[in-house]
């Protein structure tokens, strides 16, 4: 028995002294100074709340040579305190319900995070630890059991404090954070949110810049979580549609004016009127302040429901009715979450007893420009006192200059904390307090036996585990007072709704917020944005949405060719080829037209190309008809002549039937131009050139046939004429007809010679048999050419040899022009050079032979007589000539020294 006393008194020796022992060895390694609120006396449960106060923490000296201190904190903001007095005024409201949480009182304890995410943490372990010296993983004290924390402000803040709340399953609602990164469950299990995700928001950015048509933007964006993971969301999007990035610069946390100036200088540089900022209004400030400095105007700003309705930004400090501000920012466009009147809010906000606590007094002091320190004021009244006569003035020996009385009207500043007209963010804080409440109202009226837990078990109000709570604040679904709203959590976020606000300047000069449309992202694909484009103002007051793109977008007609080292949005507009065409905006390639269709002059349509031919109703057709017409009946007439005079000298000194055979000839080359005008048909092809061929032959055979060849060479006499005169007819005849029958000449398009055009025209079938035919042609005329002026030395035929030859020589002469002339043509004018060419050479045959014969019949009858046509006498000097054996071989006297012929 004293043995086991013995050994029971050394284990509670060994109980006292152990936490005796803990404690010399455990030390308190720092104390934080944070600033805010704190009621936890006789509560049933503490709801904790972190808001960003101020606008950073104070800068040290990073002295190491002395204990560090933590940071106090400097810039207040009114705006971030407005939210804080929310979330009290909310829990003061419910304290006040009997229909919620009738028989439980809330307490509160209420962190300035700074905007830093090291005061955030601060802030978090000091609240987990239930004490002012936080104790990382302990629980100290046995206060009230904390029940969720409604915070920590912006969206890095509360990725800190989410990452630290998530190990002790500790529930945490935030009002602002909005980065998409949170959407993780891995990472962040027990964070939830009144505030829309920035994947809805990101998403409703892109929708705007699209629906304005907007294809070069530049993008500003805060160096933070919030700023980057929701301009990269924006990014991918428009760019996915095509849409281009100017530029996109990143605002820095710490204070740099280098940085801020290069901004600006990017804006301005940049070519791009629009431009997206996801930024926080502190962020922003100074990016803000510079630009006004610089009087950066025609740019319009797409704003994040961050600052859209940060007076920060649309009334910086000092402005007041600013037309420098209006004129920078007037007509941003933005994203603010939903918005609802807060009965008894701002009777709350406008009476606060400066005196309460120390945030507050800090609030009142910075709010009046004054100190509420008695002592203080009397200090800074002697520093600015002047001394007469050795004697402080009145000023001093009465009340201080600089003390603040505390009865000051908070309602009178119009300050940005006591304007209730734009509650959003603000009732987004006040909808998170209630989210807590109604999860603590359902976790304390769970029914026994009926519980969610194992073995159907419910929490204890006064003693519940933060895990328990959890369960119940992300199941809760209720509707808030006043507005109606049904408030539930889809995987810890709620729906994403916007209203889409556009800054307008009123009558003061001021901006205002005036909504022009809103953007639902639970609605469906087609209707999520509604927008009233004739209830926006832009920039300058236009009433039409500005342009903002790097190149103009390429009309119909045109492609777009893009330029090396730019992004695709910056392109130039190359006019498509001939036979190409793009009819639609921003066409990538042109389209070819293919078989019987040519681009129009605007190069935005395949139209039907033109169909050519040498018509008989146009005039060059008249015309060409006109003339051949005409020669047709001058040689008809010139034969007519003949037959009236045929009994005369003239007329039987020339070869009758062979001179109206070349007048027949003549006839048929004449006429047969005619076949070549009009649209080409399958008869008209094959009649053209075989009655060209058939009537040059004929009329080169006469023509050799109407020379002495007996006499030039009298030993070929009788095959030469024989040949010339019965054989070259039929060979042309049955070459044509060999022709005619194997390959014969057939209409054709011609799609090659001329682009716009298809040209009608005869394909002749065989070019080696038309070569041949013509080529006979050729060798006749050359046949004839030879004769006539081999001839024309002979006494007896010097004048009619010389006519014929004159009349070869003219037909060559045409001829020869003829092939440059008709290769260096296309289309109708072909036919047109071709017809040219047989009318001409026909008129010189017809005038070279016949004009001097018709001379004689009509206008000299006197020497159509048989002694002029005799040949001329022998020289004198014993030189003789041969003679035809047609005509007398008798000299006439020697007066008589030429013929007719010669005149």
């Amino acid at each position: 028995m004293d043995i086991k006393l013995f050994f029971l008194g050394l284990c509670a020796l060994f109980c006292i002294f152990r936490p005796l022992s803990a404690q010399s060895t455990c030390k308190l390694k720092a104390k934080f100074n944070l600033g805010g609120y704190k009621d936890v006396e006789k509560k049933t449960v503490v709801v904790g709340g972190m808001f960003p106060v101020h606008k950073r923490v104070a800068s040290n000296k990073g002295n190491t040579s002395s204990v560090p201190l933590s940071s106090g904190c400097v810039g207040f903001n009114f705006r971030t305190f407005r939210w804080a007095q929310t979330m009290l005024f909310a829990i003061k409201e419910i304290n006040a319900r009997q229909d919620l949480l009738p028989k439980t009182d809330l307490g509160y304890v209420i962190y300035d995070s700074c905007f830093t995410i090291s005061k955030a943490v601060e802030g978090t372990l000091t609240y987990l630890t239930g004490q002012d010296e936080a104790v990382p993983n302990y629980r100290c004290g046995d206060g009230a059991p904390l029940a969720a924390l409604v915070g920590a402000g912006g969206s890095d803040l509360s990725i800190a404090t989410a990452r630290i709340l998530g190990l002790y399953h500790f529930p945490q609602v935030s009002y602002c954070s909005t980065c998409s990164a949170l959407k993780s469950k891995f990472q962040f299990p027990t964070f939830l949110r009144t505030i829309p995700n920035d994947e809805h928001q990101s998403t409703a950015m892109a929708k705007m810049v699209l629906h304005f048509g907007w294809t070069w933007v530049g993008t500003i964006a805060a160096d933070d979580d919030y700023g980057k993971y929701g301009i990269k969301d924006f990014k991918d999007q428009v760019e996915q549609a095509g849409v281009c990035i100017s530029f996109s610069e990143t605002l820095p946390k710490v204070h740099s004016p280098e940085a801020i100036h290069r901004i600006v200088q990017t804006v301005i540089d940049s070519t791009a009127k629009i431009i997206v900022v996801f930024s926080s209004d502190v962020d922003l400030s100074p990016l803000i302040n510079e630009l006004l400095r610089n009087n950066v105007t025609n740019r319009t700003w797409i704003a994040s429901e961050a600052w859209i309705t940060s007076a920060l930004i649309s009334q910086p400090p000092g402005s007041g009715p600013n037309f420098t501000v209006s004129s920078v920012l007037a007509g941003t466009l933005g994203f603010g979450v939903k918005r609802a009147d807060i009965p008894g809010l701002q009777h709350h906000l406008l009476n606060l007893d400066p005196y309460a606590d120390l945030l507050t007094e800090e609030f009142w002091e910075t709010l009046f420009n004054c100190t509420l320190d008695y002592s203080k004021a009397l200090r800074m009244a002697k520093q600015r006192a002047t001394y007469v006569n050795g004697t402080l003035s009145r000023t001093v020996t009465g009340l201080p200059d600089g003390l603040c009385t505390g009865q000051e009207s908070v309602a009178q500043l119009n300050n940005t904390y006591s304007d209730v007209s734009q509650l959003r963010i603000t009732y987004s804080v006040y909808k998170a307090v209630y989210a807590v409440a109604h999860a603590l109202h359902n976790l304390e009226h769970c029914e026994p036996g009926k519980g969610p837990f194992v073995g159907k078990t419910c929490a204890d109000i006064n003693n519940f585990e933060p895990w328990q709570l959890m369960y119940y604040v992300k199941n809760v679904r209720f509707k808030m007072p006043n507005t109606g709203e049904e408030i539930f959590f889809n995987d810890g976020d709620v729906e994403g709704f916007y209203d889409i606000i556009n800054w307008q300047v009123n009558h003061n000069g001021e901006i205002s917020y005036v909504t022009v449309g809103n953007y639902n992202g639970s609605a469906a694909p087609g209707d999520r944005m509604t927008i009233m484009n004739d209830s926006i103002v832009w920039n300058n007051d236009m009433l039409e949405p500005p342009r903002s793109v790097c190149s103009e977008n390429c009309q119909p007609g045109t492609r777009k060719g893009i330029r090396q080292g730019e992004p695709v949005c910056c392109f130039d507009c190359i006019p498509c080829a001939d036979g190409e065409i793009s009819n639609t905006t921003d066409a990538r390639e042109c389209i070819l037209c293919t078989g019987d269709f040519w681009s129009n002059a605007a190069h935005d349509a395949c139209v039907p190309k033109l169909i050519e031919f040498l018509a008989f109703g146009e005039p060059l057709g008249i015309t060409l008809i006109a003339i051949s017409a005409f020669g047709a009946l001058v040689t008809i007439a010139v034969g007519v002549l003949f037959i009236m005079h045929i009994g005369t000298p003239l007329v039987k000194a020339n070869d009758t039937l062979l001179s109206f055979s070349l007048l027949f000839s003549l006839v048929v080359t004449f006429l047969c131009s005619i076949v070549f005008l009009g649209e080409p048909q399958h008869w008209s092809c094959m009649t053209s050139q075989v009655a060209l061929a058939l009537g040059f032959a004929l009329c080169l055979s006469s023509i050799i046939g109407w020379l002495p060849i007996e006499i030039i060479f009298p030993i070929f006499f009788l095959i030469a004429y024989l040949t010339f005169l019965c054989r070259a007819i039929a060979a042309v005849a049955i070459a044509c007809t060999v022709w005619l029958i194997i390959l014969p000449p057939h209409p054709v398009k011609n799609t090659s010679g001329q682009n716009t055009k298809i040209i009608l025209e005869c394909d002749e079938g065989s070019v080696i048999f038309i070569c041949c035919i013509f080529a006979y042609d050729i060798l006749l005329a050359l046949l004839a050419f030879i004769f006539a002026f081999i001839a024309r030395k002979l006494e007896d035929y010097v004048s009619e040899a010389k006519c014929l030859t004159f009349g070869m020589l003219v037909f060559f002469i045409v001829w020869i022009s003829f092939v440059p002339a008709y290769l260096s043509t296309r289309g109708k004018f072909m036919v047109a050079v071709q017809i040219f060419a047989i009318l001409a050479s026909s008129f010189g045959l017809l005038t070279c032979i016949f004009l001097p014969k018709c001379y004689i019949l009509l206008i000299k009858p006197d020497r159509n007589k048989e002694e002029l046509m005799k040949p001329r006498p022998k020289p004198k000097d014993g030189t003789s000539t041969g003679t035809s054996a047609s005509l007398a071989t008798t000299a006439t006297e020697a007066t008589i020294a030429t013929t007719a012929i010669d005149d």
